[in-house]
């Protein structure tokens, strides 16, 4: 089968590559450490130039052999790629915006090898505390794709710094950004909590469970910097082992990250899209928390992806492939 597009998914930890072929069929796919922060160095050449930039060097790895063989295929790439450290800056779009219409704001990047990377710009929220998404925006699209229904929905998206996005009609109207990943990863690595931590090989769902229940307590209405102190002490007091305290601590952040979720939720669609085993934390705690209608997403990217190429004028649709 014939590939149609390149598709990249490119971030600040890894980069992720896509070969589409008609209607979005993915025919290849690879996942680099090449994110935006971690870039390769040894210089090489592309297309017959001694090339030392980390993104053409990256972008040759990732891709460079699928040109090879079709020299023609358009490409296109969402994520930190097209910030402002990224490899060139796409403006950010104001909500609210109409997902679909990304496509026709791509900025172009023109590479080493002469191929055009039309990069989709990211999502900024100016009303109240600034909030901005880079990627995210091009898998609500993904997800929209899938429905067979518009309406209002809230579209969660956990990871080091989890979104939530709400979408009226197609539309980002607002989001919340939560960074429970990325503090999650400190506490444990560079805290006192996490000097009593043992990694367990088994999911602590008791104390995963009890970590949400106290942010939805009275006790977690004091805040998650009171509640933080009890993944040391319920340790000292022998009611949590080592190997349950990490889970006890995702739990809590988790359910902290939840309780600000508008109390509308609880009456409308929640997809999450992401990694299935914190995926699977996420619709545990949902569940918890009381919201009842809540589904996964799967491969929001590449769809996303391919819907934005489409309406760019990048490859064809189905019924014209």
């Amino acid at each position: 089968m014939q590939a149609q597009l390149i598709a990249l998914d490119w971030g600040t930890s890894s980069l992720r590559a896509y070969k589409l072929g008609p209607a979005g069929t993915v025919l290849e796919q690879r996942s680099l450490a090449s994110g935006i922060m971690h870039l390769p160095s040894e210089p090489r050449d592309i297309a017959g130039v001694r090339c030392s930039d980390g993104f053409e060097l990256a972008f040759d790895a990732a891709c460079g052999d699928w040109l090879d063989a079709q020299p023609g295929l358009p490409v296109i790439a969402c994520g930190m790629v097209g910030s402002a450290q990224g490899w060139s800056e796409a403006a950010y779009r104001s909500t609210p915006v109409d997902v679909a219409s990304l496509g026709k704001a791509l900025h172009t990047v023109r590479s080493l090898r002469g191929v055009d990377v039309h990069i989709v710009p990211g999502v900024i929220e100016q009303v109240g505390l600034p909030n901005v998404m880079r990627g995210e925006e091009t898998q609500v699209l993904g997800v929209l794709q899938s429905l067979s229904a518009s309406g209002e929905l809230l579209i969660g998206l956990p990871g080091s710094h989890s979104k939530w996005v709400e979408v009226v009609e197609g539309c980002i109207t607002h989001f919340d950004t939560f960074m429970t990943g990325e503090l999650f990863a400190v506490l444990s690595k560079h805290s006192l909590l996490g000097r009593t931590q043992k990694v367990s090989e088994q999911f602590q769902a008791e104390a995963f469970d009890r970590g949400v229940q106290v942010a939805l307590s009275k006790d977690g209405q004091r805040g998650v910097l009171s509640t933080l102190f009890s993944a040391r002490t319920l340790g000292l007091t022998a009611e949590l082992t080592p190997e349950q305290q990490p889970d006890y601590l995702s739990g809590l952040l988790i359910g902290h990250e939840l309780a600000g979720l508008p109390a509308s939720a609880r009456h409308i669609p929640i997809i999450l899209v992401g990694a299935g085993p914190l995926c699977a934390r996420y619709q545990r705690a949902l569940a918890l928390c009381g919201f009842a209608h809540v589904s996964l997403a799967q491969e929001a990217t590449e769809r996303g992806l391919w819907q934005l190429a489409v309406a760019a004028g990048l490859t064809q649709p189905a019924t014209e492939a």
